[in-house]
């Protein structure tokens, strides 16, 4: 079985790059896509180099795809998409409320989507428990909250 991969390499090189291309499926930050062009030149060349060569030809290749395809494909083809905001910059200008007294001067909870928050409050008042807030800002995992 090793002895037929190695004399048939290019069928190695191009099950790999299909398997890469349907990864970056999935994916869709064209990154994997940098080895699929790899794997499809390492193909090219595998009937008339060795597999050393192969594997230069294919880490080549690679490294020039992530420098040189890779920002051209980002730039050009997610240019109409805005920046998607995650984790708890998405947070920003939520409205939640309050699970836990917040102290004037200290912190206390806010419940935001079955999430419960640390937080403090924008302004230097206490805020009790039940009333709606919003985020302002956020420092870390603390959020900055203000009354509605």
């Amino acid at each position: 079985m090793i002895d037929y991969l190695i004399a048939n390499m290019w069928q190695v090189w191009a099950v790999l790059t299909v398997v890469c291309l349907i990864l970056e499926l999935s994916a869709g930050d064209f990154f994997i896509m940098c080895f699929a062009i790899g794997a499809l030149f390492a193909a090219l060349v595998s009937p008339v180099s060795n597999v050393f060569v192969q594997l230069g030809v294919f880490i080549a290749f690679s490294a020039m795809s992530i420098f040189f395809v890779r920002p051209f494909a980002l730039r050009y083809l997610h240019k109409d998409e805005r920046p998607r905001p995650s984790n708890a910059d998405a947070l920003m200008g939520r409205e939640g409320r309050v699970s836990e007294t917040i102290v004037a001067g200290g912190f206390g909870r806010v419940a935001i989507d079955g999430d419960d928050w640390k937080a403090v409050s924008g302004h230097p008042d206490e805020i009790p428990v039940g009333t709606p807030v919003r985020v302002i800002g956020r420092e870390s995992i603390i959020l900055t909250v203000e009354k509605v």
